[in-house]
């Protein structure tokens, strides 16, 4: 009986955490929200900068103004052409060459619909967030999410709020920006 009563609690813990977790807001709604209001202050679509945590690591973002952040990193192996692209300001060109030639096993691809942060359901709204971490897409398109599928959004979204920091620096840093809309 003791048994049946731990287990029963245990269960209803799990719910609870599950409900709050999603109740709460990510660490990247912020952030995402940040960074968007940030690109669209400067007029930019389209930034890719160093990241600071590693030698040859990047990230970029395309913005489609309103609707959705697609932010990639990752390791690139010729570092002295992705910084060539980026000390021109050809931000575009980084982007795509990040987003198709990083390595795989480095690259991480968020796709926030709606330019929000990260969201662990989608719940009654059609659009959804997906994540692609070394070539495998989670995407957060269930109504409610389970607790492994919380504690995967979890991690994603402590990446993604540092991929976004990383951005936010950039686009503030006045030597960085250009218009490209």
């Amino acid at each position: 009986m003791k048994a049946m009563w731990s287990a029963c609690l245990a269960s209803v813990l799990v719910g609870v955490m599950a409900g709050a977790a999603s109740a709460q807001e990510s660490k990247s709604a912020k952030l995402a929200r940040q960074l968007a209001a940030a690109l669209d202050a400067a007029k930019i679509d389209t930034l890719a900068v160093k990241d600071p945590g590693s030698a040859n690591a990047y990230v970029g973002v395309f913005y489609l103004s309103g609707s959705q952040l697609l932010v990639v990193g990752g390791n690139y192996s010729a570092p002295q052409l992705l910084d060539a692209r980026i000390s021109r300001r050809e931000f575009r060109d980084a982007y795509i060459d990040l987003n198709s030639a990083s390595e795989p096993g480095t690259r991480i691809l968020i796709e926030d619909a709606g330019a929000d942060g990260l969201t662990p359901n989608r719940g009654t709204n059609p659009q959804f967030d997906a994540v692609n971490i070394g070539g495998k897409r989670t995407p957060f398109d269930k109504a409610q999410a389970t607790p492994e599928e919380l504690k995967a959004f979890q991690a994603a979204d402590e990446r993604y709020a540092r991929l976004l920091a990383t951005l936010i620096r950039a686009v503030n840093d006045p030597s960085v920006r250009v218009a490209q809309r």
